[in-house]
């Protein structure tokens, strides 16, 4: 049987939960000018970066637009010049203009400033709708499947061309048992809580990540609270869509005294372990656990660390019962040199007994045919 020794250790406080892998942020390209597709600049599932051309929409109306605009601009900024100029004019001979004619004057350069701030803003405006001809990525991520080809007219506030997701970071939303949440906030208090996603074993670690967002309100329902975590998502194991099983660190046991789960046995009595002294004997000793993981189990009283505990061969034991301690066996350990197998040593055995029995016999059947040649007189073999 096999024995482990009990340690201080420092042991993690863990809370599991399942959750769904989301992208922080999603987005749906839509084209904001009516037009012709002249060009699809992205590839499906490609990585895109923000700000990169993903299409081209025909700009040769919306490029006249603007130029037209930009020429009443200039046109205004003429007929103000000219304006100006009659005014100093007006101005310089005092009493030969009626004072009547010089304020007509001046509110005529006062609309013509007017109409230059209207022209400005109308060319901007146009240089907006020209740009929205070039359509280009507002987040970085990783862009899907192609809804519209090159070729198509396209409205404004279509269906699409594509959607967007960003991937790295990724967050993924999970819950959590309400019983929970207090020792969630409590950990969130004091300072950063860290998130491990688990891949479909459960037990191997995809990423780590950080609790990002506790839910305002309990799911009366189910009883359950719902959170993000975040994370880095650096090889893409965590994909959008995805189920994951989550792990939350909300505390440590410092130096707490831990043994091996497979030690634990549970009678009529409560949980009890079988703990081995210096003779090789075996004492049952219950014991008072707190948290248990997969592996361990943290003793909070009926044991010191230093002391050894039996994990297997509980089918033999009772207390007082003298134990002897194995080891584990070492693969590809070589045979001894002398030793045969024994499968070959039986067949070896079997044959000889085989050979020596037909010996006999035959020495049998001869004797048998001398004796009844001399009786009888005949010659034929007795058989």
């Amino acid at each position: 049987m096999l024995v482990a020794d009990v340690v201080r250790k420092d042991v993690p406080v863990l809370l599991e939960g399942v959750g769904t892998a989301r992208p922080l942020k999603t987005v749906t390209v839509r084209p904001q000018v009516d037009g012709t597709i002249l060009k699809i600049a992205f590839e499906e599932g490609q990585d895109i970066a923000e700000g990169e051309l993903l299409a081209e929409i025909d700009p040769a109306t919306y490029r006249a637009q603007r130029d037209q605009a930009v020429a009443k601009r200039v046109l205004t900024e003429k007929q103000l010049e000219n304006a100006r100029l009659d005014l100093a004019r007006y101005q310089k001979i005092p009493g030969v203009v009626a004072e009547k004619t010089v304020d007509t004057q001046r509110a005529q350069v006062a609309q013509l400033e007017a109409q230059i701030k209207a022209d400005a803003a109308a060319v901007a405006q146009a240089e907006t709708v020209l740009g929205y001809t070039r359509i280009t990525s507002p987040i970085a991520g990783r862009v899907g499947m192609r809804l519209v080809d090159e070729g198509n007219l396209v409205r404004a506030g279509d269906a699409g061309l594509a959607v967007i997701t960003q991937i790295q970071p990724i967050a993924v939303l999970f819950t959590l048992p309400q019983q929970q949440l207090a020792d969630v906030n409590r950990a969130l208090a004091a300072g950063e809580v860290k998130v491990e996603a688990l891949g479909t074993d459960g037990k191997s670690i995809v990423d780590s990540g950080v609790l990002k967002v506790v839910d305002n309100q309990i799911d009366q329902q189910t009883g359950t609270v719902r959170m993000k975590a975040d994370f880095p998502n650096a090889t893409r194991q965590l994909w959008p869509g995805q189920f994951a099983n989550v792990r939350v660190r909300v505390d440590t046991l410092k130096d707490a005294v831990a043994i091996p789960l497979a030690a634990v046995q549970r009678g009529p009595s409560g949980t009890f372990v079988y703990v081995v002294d210096d003779e090789q004997r075996a004492a049952m000793r219950p014991v008072t656990l707190g948290l248990m993981t997969e592996t361990d189990a943290v003793v909070t009283a009926g044991l010191d660390a230093g002391s050894r505990v039996v994990t297997t061969g509980f089918g033999r034991l009772s207390d007082g019962t003298k134990v002897r301690i194995g080891e584990e066996p070492k693969p590809n350990a070589p045979a001894a040199p002398d030793a045969a197998p024994p499968a070959a040593a039986a067949v070896d055995r079997g044959e000889g007994d085989r050979r020596e029995r037909r010996r006999r016999g035959g020495e049998a059947r001869a004797e048998r045919n001398e004796a009844a040649a001399a009786g009888t007189g005949t010659q034929g073999p007795v058989r």
